[in-house]
């Protein structure tokens, strides 16, 4: 996670109702509309500066929902000064139709440069040097654009804790060489194009594509609350995949038809008054097909925590360590955590929690992608970089190692306002340099589970 994320925070909170109601644990009873604007001040060695905004908005009605709001709105439009920007708008809602849940979303995520550290973890070498734009060279830099249209409704089975989830995504993503302002046009090689040139990213697959992706599955949940529970078990157990009805490869080699298995397992068990302990388990694989190599780090989510779920690395699954490190056809992953709710107050007709979480989070990729392709690398003698006066050939980058398991640690302080917005700051070091060299930080929305 090599970004740092300096945000000045402002919380200006407008109710069109205010009220005198109270819940049995002494909240305000909140009705109306409620916003909770961000504004974010950044900075990226790779990326430049960064600018923008991002707000929720909670429609809380006549508050007889409450702490559940009547629907959910999210929006952000935030750019670099390379030329990364990001917009994302968001809807859900639990109430405007009756007996479904209905959620969904729109975005686009503009990446000149994003990072791409290779494939199945241990068996891809990270030299923290090259981790930077280094005499006009961005060698783990890549160009990905991103178009989502996301949406997905949930009902119960009669009034039992269990459910359905359903809903159909569409991805249309570019990928290729990056253009960031601070590289030298045409003169630079990444790993990118090592693995293009290798063929361990297919000729078909190197410019992305379009794909269609169903959703399906079951959920049971008996969490007192969504955003901030206390205690309960949440469950969801679902498949997705994508036929190739767009992109319509021609070769049997080339299609990128496939279906994937995810099982969430999210459990909170209250220790003592305000601190909670919980865990999430969880596991996504390839089932059967041919998933294409620029989807492998999409995590699927029936509720989305993030605008972006992506891994195995950074915000949403391994903390501390460096973003999408981790890219293989299967993996599995553990969060733990405690949440101390420290302090508890009202100001300005709001319900206000300060809390800290220190965590533990481990993972591995469980089925690698293209192994015997990525194997061939230890072939390729051609000069890539020199760090100091150490050379690196593209097949140092194939350390031949096996996968092993890697953890971090570290801790948050979070925000909450109305238990819904949660601002969150968290702290995270991966135990291994080889997931990343330096202190993971990242200033966001919401627990990551």
């Amino acid at each position: 996670m090599k970004k740092l994320i300096l945000s000045g925070l402002l919380l200006a909170v407008a109710a069109l109702t205010a009220t005198a109601e109270e819940t049995a644990s002494g909240e305000i009873v909140k009705k109306g509309i409620n916003f909770g604007p961000l504004p974010a001040i950044g900075y990226s060695s790779d990326l430049g500066w960064h600018y923008g905004a991002l707000t929720d908005i909670f429609w809380y009605g006549d508050g007889s929902t409450y702490p559940d709001y009547v629907w959910k709105a999210n929006v952000e439009a935030s750019w670099y000064s390379k030329g990364n920007s990001v917009y994302h708008s968001f809807f859900d809602s639990k109430y405007l139709i009756p007996g479904i849940r209905f959620s969904a979303s729109v975005s686009y995520f503009g990446n000149k440069t994003t990072n791409f550290y290779g494939f199945n973890g241990a068996s891809s070498l990270y030299v923290p040097e090259l981790d930077k734009i280094r005499e006009g060279q961005g060698f783990y830099l890549m160009e990905r654009n991103i178009f989502r249209v996301a949406t997905c409704f949930q009902g119960k089975f009669g009034s039992s804790k269990w459910g359905w989830a359903a809903g159909l995504t569409y991805w249309n993503i570019k990928t290729g060489h990056s253009r960031n302002k601070g590289l030298i046009p045409n003169s630079d090689i990444s790993l990118y194009d090592i693995y293009v040139n290798n063929g361990i990213i297919p000729e078909a697959q190197k410019a992305g594509g379009q794909h269609l992706e169903l959703k399906a599955g079951v959920v049971f949940d008996t969490r007192d609350h969504e955003n901030n529970p206390t205690r309960g078990t949440n469950l969801e157990v679902y498949f997705f995949g994508s036929p190739d009805i767009i992109n319509r490869r021609a070769a049997a080699a080339d299609r990128t038809d496939y279906v994937k298995l995810a099982v969430h397992f999210k459990q909170f068990f209250p220790l003592a008054d305000r601190l909670v302990f919980g865990s999430h388990l969880a596991f996504q694989g390839l089932i059967w097909g041919n998933a294409p190599y620029y989807m492998l780090q999409s995590i699927q989510a029936i509720n989305m925590k993030q605008i972006n779920t992506e891994g195995l690395g950074s915000t949403c699954t391994l903390r501390g360590t460096i973003a999408n490190r981790l890219q293989g056809n299967s993996y599995a992953w553990g969060n733990f955590e405690l949440r101390w709710s420290f302090l508890k107050f009202r100001w300005i007709n709001q319900n206000w929690t300060l809390a800290t979480n220190p965590f533990f989070d481990i993972g591995m990729i469980v089925d690698p992608y293209r192994m015997g392709a990525l194997e061939t690398l230890a072939g390729d003698s051609s000069l890539v970089a020199v760090v100091g006066d150490k050379p690196y050939y593209a097949s140092d980058f194939y350390t031949g190692k096996k996968e092993q398991i890697h953890m971090g640690a570290g801790i948050g302080l979070h925000v909450i306002m109305n238990q819904n917005f949660n601002i969150n700051f968290e702290f995270g070091k991966c135990f291994d340099r080889n997931d990343g060299a330096g202190l993971g930080i990242n200033v966001g929305l919401n627990y990551i589970f």
